[in-house]
């Protein structure tokens, strides 16, 4: 038997019982106290296990729902634990029951034939499994100096998990692409509350959505997609930021132009700089929707402010991204960058997934100590030291410093 068939026979009432949870309330119990130490000040937070299906999540809203990934989770696991993988959603009305025998996942516009697929035909299709980091465009925007408006988010608006589902490709090979098609439009079951607010949808050019790698999943980590990440389908696209991985996908529409709704042209857009980035302040300068994501890296053994017990050496643990393409180095500084110490990668999950990094690092006596992590991919991208700035707070790429304190 397959093993989501189970699932399909009890999916309905389990789902509609978690509507009555907390995603109903606006006021979460809440639990251990957490400071972000945000470069502006203000990053005090608590953790909240109120929210179906997760647990010990920094709380950064109610509603929609914007829960945060501690880093001392991305220290201890490969892979992000589904109960411990950032929330974000945009409208508040998201789904809180999903009827499974009855949901559908439509195929329409520039298409020979316009299909509406269940779970259990989508099941039968052959599978596609990878390993990648799904990363909030905000991540770190919390960060930003100057600060920007938006979720004041850590470092750990991201995850790194399993994706098992079908092709993008064969599915839209079933519907058969016409041969005008340029763009595909994907839209989820969350709706917005204002009047005449739009829909969230998000577009990728018609190569990009064949080529292979975008996948529709219904397992992430082995198990059912969790409520809160997107059950019981999401869009998974390897190497982009999490704006285009849509929740709770329903539609697909293939486009003969540009798509000129506002997620795609207004919304969720970079300068057109090499870096994304402009002098603050800046304003009427030409932009471009967000896309790939750049080589990043953290420590995650110890805390920025953390003090420790002296020892003549530091070990040091942490995680680092190569965006779209795979992690070739990580080095450690201790001198503001003048020098360099290799650190020793971990097991290699695939060129989308977080690669795990140790290393040792001398302390010459007690006081402050900065730690900094730098990641090359393997097309020879670098982290930047000059710290990077837009009005969205988007695409942070920098070197990140960890100051601890040896007493």
């Amino acid at each position: 038997m397959d093993r989501l068939d189970p699932l399909l026979a009890t999916e309905t009432s389990r789902r509609r019982l978690l509507a009555m949870g907390a995603l109903a309330v606006g006021a979460p119990a809440l639990g251990q106290a957490v400071d972000l130490r945000l470069a502006g000040g203000g990053g005090g937070r608590t953790t909240t296990d109120a929210f179906p299906g997760k647990r010990g999540m920094i709380l950064q809203r109610t509603r929609a729902p914007l829960l945060e990934t501690p880093m001392s989770v991305f220290d201890a696991h490969d892979l992000t634990p589904n109960d411990r993988f950032f929330v974000r959603w945009h409208w508040d009305d998201i789904p809180t029951a999903v009827d499974v025998r009855s949901f559908r996942l439509r195929v329409g516009g520039h298409v020979a034939r316009p299909i509406s697929l269940t779970l259990q035909q989508l099941l039968k299709l052959p599978r596609v499994e990878y390993v990648a980091v799904n990363q909030c465009s905000g991540n770190s925007r919390g960060f930003f100096q100057p600060r920007v408006p938006g979720a004041q988010w850590g470092h750990g608006a991201m995850g790194n998990a399993r994706w098992t589902g079908v092709s993008l490709r064969r599915v839209l090979d079933l519907a058969g692409v016409r041969p005008e098609a340029r763009q595909v439009r994907f839209g989820g079951l969350d709706r917005p509350l204002a009047p005449g607010a739009p829909d969230y949808l998000k577009s990728l050019a018609i190569d990009h959505a064949r080529d292979g790698e975008v996948i529709i999943a219904f397992l992430m980590n082995g198990e059912q997609l969790p409520l809160l990440n997107g059950f019981p389908l999401r869009l998974i696209v390897p190497g982009w930021f999490s704006t285009y991985w849509v929740k709770a996908l329903d539609t697909i529409e293939v486009l003969a132009g540009d798509d000129p709704q506002y997620w795609m042209a207004k919304a969720y857009r970079l300068p057109a700089t090499p870096r994304g980035g402009v002098v603050p302040g800046a304003k009427d300068f030409p932009t471009v929707p967000i896309n790939r994501m750049p080589p990043r890296s953290w420590v995650t053994n110890v805390a920025d402010g953390q003090r420790i017990a002296f020892r003549p050496t530091l070990p040091v643990r942490g995680i680092a991204l190569g965006g779209a393409h795979g992690v070739a180095r990580v080095a450690l500084s201790t001198d503001g960058g003048r020098s360099w110490r290799d650190a020793r990668l971990g097991p290699d999950l695939g060129r989308y997934s977080f690669r795990r990094w140790t290393a040792e690092v001398p302390v010459a006596g007690r006081g402050p100590v900065r730690l900094m992590a730098r990641c090359w991919n393997t097309v020879g991208e670098a982290q930047p030291f000059s710290p990077m700035w837009n009005p969205s707070g988007y695409a942070r790429d920098q070197v990140e410093t960890t100051t601890v304190v040896v007493a």
